[in-house]
């Protein structure tokens, strides 16, 4: 059987003969031992999650650089989307300089990218939304860089599966992703559908779905990025900026579907 400090205190005295007035005594020491292995338990999470954070940061830019080298050089557009994903996440310089860092790191030949994938997957277990991110974040500098082509696509589903996110769910991430820079404004009849069909996507449904499931599949997408929940589970304040982001779109794609079909609040 499993006592709190406050009640295995109160045992304690009691037990020692003091009686009732004991076991009060015993309780309020073993009310501070609570205390105290409270706020060591908080320190001890707040540890782990900037480890997580530190080793979360370093195999994004060093698989980000080693899928930029997959096929053979590194071309301005793959460098110039590196940055731009560094600047859209308003790294700071120091940032800035460590993720380039990192970036180099991963297109050296010597780069193990099974050992950097497997430390990943340990410090991220039990953090499915974490890993996920770390896909959303590769996925979005290959399209900017060489728009997914060549060796890129079956290499990074691959770094997808070793992590434990679907196919179906790097379908959905590119979809996503795709229509970022874009946003959701039609113009014209065409656009008007194309963007209620991407909006669909984004949350990944179907348009035969029913408006329940469909709110069920928004509430689920902002629980998988909610910059709070992310970060505490380890999500670097760094990359932050990129759950906000995505949350802004599906709250986007979520509203046009709602006004498309209309859906009651």
């Amino acid at each position: 059987m499993r006592y709190t400090g406050k009640l295995a205190g109160g045992l304690l005295g009691f037990v020692l003969g003091f009686g009732p007035v004991g076991a009060v005594l015993g309780a309020l020491i073993g009310h501070q031992f609570d205390a105290y292995a409270e706020q060591r338990g908080a320190g001890a999470r707040t540890a782990h999650a900037a480890a997580v954070g530190e080793r979360f940061f370093r195999a994004t830019f060093r698989v980000m650089g080693f899928l930029a080298k997959a096929d053979g050089r590194v071309s301005e557009q793959e460098i110039a989307a590196a940055r731009a994903v560094m600047m859209q996440l308003r790294l700071t310089p120091a940032q800035v300089h460590s993720a380039i860092e990192h970036f180099t790191a991963g297109k050296r030949p010597e780069f193990d990218l099974d050992g950097e994938l497997a430390e990943l997957n340990r410090v991220c277990l039990g953090r499915a939304h974490l890993k996920r991110v770390f896909i959303e974040l590769e996925i979005r500098a290959a399209l900017a860089g060489n728009n997914l082509d060549g060796p890129v696509r079956p290499l990074l589903g691959r770094i997808a599966e070793r992590l434990g996110v679907s196919s179906f769910e790097f379908a959905q991430i590119e979809a996503a992703l795709r229509i970022h820079a874009r946003g959701f404004g039609p113009q014209t009849a065409g656009d008007a559908a194309g963007d209620l069909e991407r909006a669909y996507r984004v949350l990944g449904v179907n348009a035969a779905d029913g408006d329940r499931e469909i709110t069920k599949a928004y509430r689920r997408q902002l629980s998988r990025h909610h910059p709070d929940k992310l970060k505490a589970n380890g999500l670097p304040d760094s990359m932050i900026e990129h759950a906000k982001q995505r949350t802004q779109q599906i709250i986007e794609a979520y509203e046009l579907i709602r006004e498309r079909r209309g859906m009651r609040t």
